[in-house]
């Protein structure tokens, strides 16, 4: 009889928890890709690029340089010369592609973090919302597979709305 009423007694507080939460959903990618501020993000990061596509081709330049002297005088230059010359020619190719995988990782980070003001604009006006409605959680669509959303729950509008960001009309 004991164990009837304990059961009974946590059925009902696992249903009164249920009850008490309420979930939505944004699609935050949706929301970056309308701010304005995306546009000035994506034109610093191109700018950074060309500044190290820059640095890139006055290395590559300048190896293609070497290689064409160390072509046209190979026959005259000596032993030793030929040896250090070709030293010099695979350390500053190697130094190339370092230079070319770091700039790579020197572009996403740049990227990263000219974009982080702006995912923490959005988050601080998700919780805002989030806070106001009581909503207990708040999934990203993103990413991620649902098998049914209640677009009543959707916060994108709203999220878009209190950035100042108008909402195309399909």
């Amino acid at each position: 009889m004991k164990s009837k009423i304990i059961f009974i007694f946590i059925a009902f507080l696992s249903t009164i928890s249920i009850a008490q939460s309420k979930v939505g959903t944004i699609d935050t990618d949706y929301i970056i890709g309308f701010m304005p501020e995306t546009k000035i993000v994506l034109e610093r990061t191109q700018d950074y690029g060309v500044k190290l596509d820059s640095s890139f081709n006055i290395k590559l330049t300048t190896y293609q340089t070497k290689v064409e002297d160390y072509k046209k005088n190979e026959k005259t230059l000596g032993v030793l010369a030929k040896k250090t010359t070709i030293q010099e020619l695979t350390e500053m190719e190697a130094d190339i592609k370092r230079y070319q995988q770091n700039g790579q990782k020197l572009l996403q980070l740049k990227q990263e973090e000219l974009m982080r003001p702006l995912y923490k604009k959005l988050n601080d006006v998700i919780q805002e919302i989030a806070k106001a409605e009581k909503f207990t959680q708040i999934l990203t669509i993103s990413g991620n597979q649902f098998a049914y959303i209640d677009n009543k729950l959707d916060l994108t509008e709203k999220v878009m709305t209190k950035l100042g960001i108008t909402i195309p009309k399909d």
